[in-house]
């Protein structure tokens, strides 16, 4: 692919600098900066690598950037590499990182999530988890209450839990004198609410911010 710029982007590094040299990628959490380098250094000269860490806990979102001399080198990087790490061209700097993280996130989790929705009887985790943690005294309905650090989006919001079939609703709603997040989801069965709890409690979205998703009373007898 031949990239070409506009006269009036300015110099020819000054568009490689910001569009096509740097790459982001998904890692395991693990990963050092020099583990990441050791990774990517197959496909080209790199200027620097960077791991995008919590800034309050330093530890690592599993998320990071390496920067290539040439723009050659990083177009490599992003067709030989293995697929897990979702290579992708990065943002130019001066856009916000924070957003363009937490759609990259979002946007790979929902196909990652997508990709294990089996049937509920197909999966041995939850016929399990339906053996054992439905003994528990809780109240079961179809309907959830989702908490969050962080305000919702309501598209993003639905796009997560409809990964779950039978999604009816999902409700976000806001209060003035707080940024949390808080919504209603309601399902068209009990066995579809139970599985999306216990598929996306303690659930991060976005990076470092969990979740929290418990029953909510919806006026049905809950022993059915």
């Amino acid at each position: 692919v031949f990239i070409a710029q506009s006269r009036a982007s300015g110099s020819h590094r000054d568009v490689e600098d910001e569009e096509l040299t740097r790459i982001f990628v998904m890692i395991p959490k693990t990963y050092t900066e020099e583990d990441l380098r050791e990774k990517f250094k197959m496909y080209g000269d790199i200027e620097y690598c960077s791991i995008i860490k919590n800034k309050t806990t330093g530890e690592s979102k599993g998320l990071g950037y390496v920067r290539y001399l040439k723009p050659s080198q990083a177009a490599r990087a992003i067709e030989e590499c293995d697929r897990s790490y979702r290579a992708i061209l990065a943002e130019p700097k001066n856009k916000s990182s924070e957003s363009f993280e937490h759609d990259y996130y979002s946007n790979n989790m929902r196909q990652d999530l997508r990709g294990n929705m089996l049937p509920f009887c197909m999966q041995p985790e939850f016929c399990s988890f339906e053996k054992t943690e439905t003994r528990i005294q809780e109240p079961v309905s179809k309907r959830l209450s989702v908490v969050s650090r962080l305000p919702f989006i309501q598209e993003q919001l639905f796009a997560l839990f409809d990964l779950v079939p039978g999604l009816e609703y999902c409700d976000v709603q806001r209060d003035p004198h707080t940024n949390s997040g808080y919504a209603v989801i309601q399902y068209s069965t009990a066995a579809s609410a139970i599985y999306a709890k216990y598929k996306l409690h303690g659930f991060e979205y976005p990076p470092g911010n969990r979740l929290t998703v418990i029953f909510l009373e919806d006026g049905n007898d809950s022993s059915e």
